[in-house]
């Protein structure tokens, strides 16, 4: 599942949310500083649902949405995507421009170390 930075946000919001109507997943993002019209969540929502991201029940006039998929799937997917785009396939490869690049302090190297131990 590929996601664009905006449908991601939508996810977040409804993973935190449960379920929701297009307004309350709206203002879950206000939280977040993103000012955005009731139509564009909407039309969001929408193509997250032809995706197979989320699906909806009518409740009186309005949508409710909810997630289809969890947020560890959607990582999972999104980070192997990421994994198989820039870096040949290879977690190691992942690693290793982290730990290069310096996007670790020392304190994170050291938990790493006790993690991969493990």
């Amino acid at each position: 599942m590929k996601l664009d930075d905006l449908q991601l946000a939508v996810m977040k919001a409804l993973w935190r949310l449960g379920e929701a109507s297009v307004a309350q997943v709206r203002d879950e993002l206000e939280k977040d500083d993103r000012d955005l019209a009731l139509t564009t969540v909407g039309t969001v929502l929408s193509r997250l649902e032809k995706k197979g991201a989320v699906s909806h029940e009518t409740e009186g006039k309005q949508y409710i949405y909810k997630p289809l998929l969890s947020e560890a799937d959607t990582r999972k997917s999104m980070l192997g995507s990421l994994i198989e785009q820039f870096f040949g396939g290879s977690p190691k490869a992942l690693v290793n421009h982290l730990v290069n690049e310096g996007e670790f302090d020392k304190k994170e190297i050291q938990d790493l170390k006790k993690l991969l131990e493990e």
